[in-house]
């Protein structure tokens, strides 16, 4: 099982920006995403990114966020600009597909106020 930890959440004003930090071996990992959960919702990718570098975001959040991977570092982050309310939810880190048997991190709360 990969742990991997989240940091980086905070409160902002609409238009701000925040920037997400994933800590965790993810070495042999082939694909690693962001994943947020709002509250009263279900948690839902946002961004997914190889190792070869192909990313693919949701569309609530294209042109918006960018995830960066440094496999040497073993670290993920998730620069979000341009903040609304709406992204205004828990944020966590952890390999793409999860399985009923994944385990998740904390998370890292991200509110974005009007």
């Amino acid at each position: 099982q990969v742990q991997l930890l989240e940091s980086g959440g905070g409160s902002v004003q609409a238009g701000g920006s925040l920037r997400l930090s994933c800590a965790g071996n993810i070495t042999g990992i082939s694909a690693v995403g962001w994943y947020r959960q709002a509250p009263g919702k279900e948690r839902e990718l946002i961004v997914k990114a190889t190792q070869d570098r192909t990313t693919d975001y949701a569309d609530s959040v294209k042109g918006r966020f960018a995830i960066a991977i440094y496999s040497d570092r073993n670290l993920v982050y998730l620069q979000m600009n341009s903040l609304k309310p709406e992204d205004t939810a828990v944020y966590y880190c952890n390999v793409v597909p999860v399985s009923s048997q994944t385990s998740w991190g904390p998370g890292t709360q991200v509110t974005v106020s009007s």
